[in-house]
C-alpha cells in the first residue's frame, strides 16, 4: 500500500496495535509501518504467521526499549482446526501427510461431547513441542530451514499454560474454538495434538489473535483504513506514558529526572512522594515519570527504597 506523507507532526514513540491481515508476515507489517510513519525504529511484539490475522502490537521509536516487558501477558486466539487432515507445517498451508485410515469420515462424525472432553485435556500446565516449521533454533540454525531441507528437527518440549480452551462450534469436520494461553504457545501444535488425541489428525485452518497482553482488537488499526487516512496511525499511537499500567509509578524531582536520564541510582530524596504510587515490598519494576507526565525510565527496586534505572527512554 502506498504511504501518504501528509500526516501531522507528532512524537514517533509508543505502541501501534495493528490488525494484521492474512497473507502478510509480521515483518511485512513492520515495513508498512515504517513507510507510513516515516520512522525506521519499529519492531513487533510477538509474531503472527502469514495465515493468521489479528492483534500485532508494534513498538515505535523509544518504545522499542520496552518490547521485552510488553511481550508478557496471556494471548487470546479464535481458531478453526480442520480435523481429518495432517500437514508437515501443522497448518492448512502445508503439504498433506498420511493419516489414519478413515480419518476424514471419523472427523465428520465426531460428537461435540468427545471434542469437549479432548479439549479439556489440553488445559493447565502442559509440555508442548514446537513445530518443526518454526523459528526456533537447532544448533544455531532456524528449525524451518532444516525442515525445508528434509533434515531431522529435534526440538525439546517447553512448558506452556492454557488458561482456557472452549469449543465454539463443531461442524463438517471443523472445530472452532477460543484459546487463552501463555506467551510462546503454538496454536499450530495444539491443532496437531488435538487431532491426534481425537484419532483423526488435524491442522490449523484459520487463526485470529483477539488479544495480546493488554492490547485487544478494539485498539487495533486496520491497514486499509490507515491507507485511506494517513492521520489514523498517528492518532492511534499509544504513548509510552500509558504503557504498562500494572506497574507502580513514581514521579521524580527535577534533580531526579536528570539522574534518571543518565541511568543513575535514585534515592528517596529524588522522588516526589505526594505525586507517586510507591512500590510495595517484593516489587521488581517501577515506572519513573517526570513532573510533566513523561515516562523517563523503568527502574529496578532496590533495598532501602532506592531505584536503579535499567531501561532509560530519554
Amino acid at each position: 500500500m502506498p504511504a501518504r506523507r501528509d500526516h501531522p507532526p507528532a512524537p514517533a514513540d509508543g505502541v501501534l496495535v495493528v490488525d494484521k491481515p492474512a497473507g502478510m508476515t509480521s515483518h511485512d507489517v513492520v515495513a508498512w509501518a515504517r513507510r507510513t510513519l516515516g520512522v525506521r525504529r519499529i519492531g513487533h511484539v510477538g509474531t503472527l504467521d502469514p495465515l493468521a490475522t489479528g492483534v500485532l502490537p508494534l513498538v515505535v521509536g523509544r518504545a522499542t526499549r520496552l518490547a521485552a516487558l510488553l511481550a508478557g501477558g496471556s494471548k487470546t486466539y479464535r481458531a478453526v482446526i480442520r480435523l481429518g487432515l495432517e500437514t508437515d507445517t501443522y497448518d492448512a498451508t502445508g503439504t498433506p501427510q498420511p493419516g489414519p485410515p478413515g480419518a476424514e469420515e471419523r472427523a465428520r462424525s465426531l460428537e461435540r461431547e468427545a471434542a469437549d472432553a479432548a479439549c479439556r485435556r489440553f488445559t493447565g500446565v502442559l509440555e508442548q513441542r514446537p513445530p518443526a516449521y518454526s523459528a526456533k533454533k537447532v544448533g544455531g540454525v532456524r528449525a524451518y530451514r532444516l525442515a525445508r531441507r528434509q533434515q531431522r528437527v529435534d526440538l525439546r518440549p517447553v512448558e506452556v499454560v492454557v488458561h482456557g480452551f472452549d469449543v465454539i462450534a463443531l461442524r463438517d469436520g471443523r472445530l472452532e474454538c477460543r484459546v487463552v494461553c501463555s506467551p510462546g504457545f503454538y496454536m499450530r501444535t495444539l491443532a496437531h495434538d488435538v487431532g491426534r488425541e481425537l484419532g483423526c489428525g488435524g491442522c490449523l485452518e484459520q487463526l485470529r489473535r483477539e488479544r495480546s497482553g493488554p492490547f485487544a482488537l478494539e485498539d487495533a488499526v486496520d491497514l486499509k483504513t490507515a491507507a485511506d487516512d494517513a492521520r489514523t496511525p498517528w492518532e492511534r499511537l499509544i504513548p509510552p506514558a500509558r504503557l504498562l499500567p500494572e506497574l507502580p509509578a513514581v514521579v521524580v524531582t527535577a534533580q531526579g529526572a536528570q539522574r534518571a536520564s543518565h541511568g543513575n541510582l535514585l534515592g528517596p530524596g529524588d522522588i516526589d512522594v505526594a505525586a507517586s504510587r510507591l512500590p510495595g515490598s517484593g516489587t521488581a519494576d517501577v515506572k519513573v515519570y517526570d513532573a510533566s507526565g513523561s515516562l523517563l525510565a523503568i527502574a529496578a527496586a532496590q533495598p532501602g527504597g532506592a531505584l536503579h534505572p535499567r531501561i532509560v527512554l530519554v
